[in-house]
């Protein structure tokens, strides 16, 4: 088994930054990618960007690019996400995903592990 732990985030005023933490612990060798998705009130589960261990290749979706970046640290198990010019329209939980393939998924469906998320709130 893989626990995800997110930390990092919070409220922001629009224009600012936060940057989002994941830590995997346990089983961590089946790891093959991990991932960022976000969920605000009433809306689906959205995938916003993943990392693959091998190589450090990086993916995004097609919101909010440009202004999210992800990042890792594989000795430490961990994975960022770097958010610059926060916008209201970014309000969600942003959870942490690791996946057991070597393929990168962009579905919710292609992730084994989730964190608990950590809600992020920018206010205008």
């Amino acid at each position: 088994q893989v626990q995800l732990v997110e930390s990092g985030g919070g409220l922001v005023q629009a224009g600012g930054s936060l940057r989002l933490s994941c830590t995997a612990t346990g089983r961590t060798s089946s790891i093959y990618s991990m991932a960022w998705f976000r969920q605000a009130p009433g809306k689906e589960r959205e995938f916003v960007a993943a990392l693959r261990w091998a190589g450090g290749s990086t993916y995004y979706g097609d919101q909010p690019k440009g202004r999210f970046t992800i990042s890792g640290d594989n000795a430490q198990n961990t994975v960022y996400l770097q958010m610059n010019n926060l916008e209201p329209e970014d309000t969600a939980a942003y959870y942490c995903a690791a996946g057991s393939t070597i393929v990168v998924f962009t579905t919710a469906s292609g992730y084994t592990y989730w964190g608990q998320g950590t809600p992020v709130t920018v206010s205008s």
